[in-house]
């Protein structure tokens, strides 16, 4: 383990021993350290850069119309309690002379959903380094998702989702456009 790892560990020791149990008993004994790598994985987010993370995987096209992928599965944990959000991430973008790789969308929206979030910055980061990579003329990113610290705790609302939207350029500027994007958002098999 590294010290680093060693510490995070020695920090949940300290919470489970604070909340009354004993970190000595055989259920427990290797908790701290699994929480620890857990939490390591699941912020492992500020650890990626963009840069690095496209390593190029953008490319000349004349495909000017509109792109869109659907249903990239998100797990993020909220900066507030430190519970998980769980969702979708909807992502449509109109090129100007580059694509993205399809598997750098999903990339991107793990770097940023495996850092402590809230999904209103989730949505903008993720529009914002989609825009920043490709150039696009227009950006749409909408992110649905249950959050636990809402069904957990609180006021536990099993059902409860949010949604959020982010608009660029062409997306923001133009209603044809964005309501193309919500049509064939709304039209899902």
């Amino acid at each position: 383990m590294s010290n680093s790892l060693e510490d995070l560990a020695g920090h949940y020791r300290d919470i489970i021993n604070g909340l009354g149990e004993d970190t000595s008993r055989e259920g427990l004994m290797d908790t701290p350290k699994r929480a620890a790598k857990a939490m390591q994985f699941l912020t492992n987010g500020y650890q990626q850069d963009l840069g690095e993370l496209v390593n190029n995987a953008v490319f000349e096209s004349s495909m000017d119309e509109m792109v869109m992928i659907q249903d990239i599965e998100l797990y993020s944990m909220c900066e507030h309690h430190m519970l998980p959000f769980i969702g979708k991430c909807h992502i449509a973008y109109m090129p100007q002379g580059k694509v993205l790789g399809l598997s750098k969308f999903a990339r991107i929206v793990d770097m940023y959903a495996r850092r402590l979030q809230i999904q209103e910055n989730l949505t903008r980061e993720i529009a914002e380094a989609i825009e920043s990579v490709t150039g696009a003329k227009g950006v749409a990113v909408v992110i649905e998702a249950q959050h636990m610290c809402m069904m957990m705790r609180g006021v536990e609302k099993q059902n409860s989702r949010m949604k959020t939207s982010v608009m660029l350029g062409q997306f923001r500027k133009s209603q044809a456009t964005r309501t193309e994007f919500l049509q064939l958002l709304s039209h899902r098999d």
